[in-house]
């Protein structure tokens, strides 16, 4: 479902590259954590991953078709990533201004699917992470776990290829993290989803099928 090949990014001014000669594959409902030091790359590469940045030099393969998504146009990686990459970052990013229902839909809309789907669609992902009595509910009412929930379900609403996900749990109290952790992974693995953790907790990487490590050196 992934596939990264010769990946290199140096930022403007740098003496030296961020990153250079990754290489590296996720398979299809493998979830993989990516480790490391701050300041090594981590967020720039899964940004380069998901096209919002552009590496110096590689590939980035996404999906059935391995389409490559450092060859395409800005409109093309943007379609890309809306059918078939998911995001649950540590702050949630959850629209305040919209319902749960509408914050999963938002995918939907993106993706192009009929909206005669939707509801079944989000009820189903709601259901899965035991927030089905929440569609008409406000972000601002919600606890962090709760969000965070909201988050998953809203990376997972249009079946994408590949789940990025950075420090879905950081700002979690432990017995939430656990719990937030535990329907993450069960969720990207029943679905036959990639997913790729930056995280800097070990108890997270630990419970992922495969760790990287991110070095300046490169990967481990």
């Amino acid at each position: 479902m992934l596939t990264v090949t010769d990946l290199a990014k140096r930022h403007a001014g740098a003496s030296r590259p961020l990153f250079e000669a990754l290489e590296f594959a996720v398979a299809a409902g493998e979830v993989v954590a990516l480790v490391g030091e701050s300041g090594v790359g981590k967020s720039t590469l899964l940004n380069c991953i998901a096209g919002l940045e552009t590496p110096d030099r590689g590939a980035v393969r996404i999906g059935p078709q391995a389409l490559d998504m450092v060859r395409l146009d800005e409109a093309a990686r943007a379609a890309l990533r809306a059918r078939r990459i998911g995001f649950v970052f540590q702050a949630f990013h959850v629209l305040p201004t919209l319902s749960v229902s509408q914050n999963l839909g938002v995918p939907l809309l993106l993706c192009g699917v009929p909206r005669g789907e939707h509801p079944q669609r989000i009820h189903s992902l709601l259901d899965r992470v035991g927030l089905a009595d929440y569609a008409a509910r406000w972000p601002t009412s919600l606890s962090g776990g709760e969000l965070q929930r909201v988050a998953i379900a809203r990376a997972l609403v249009h079946q994408p290829a590949l789940i990025l996900a950075d420090e879905p749990t950081g700002n979690l109290d432990p017995r939430t993290a656990g719990e937030v952790l535990s329907l993450l992974l069960d969720s990207v693995r029943e679905r036959d989803t990639s997913a790729l953790i930056v995280t800097h907790s070990q108890h997270v990487a630990q419970c992922c099928d495969r760790i990287l490590t991110l070095t300046p050196a490169g990967l481990q």
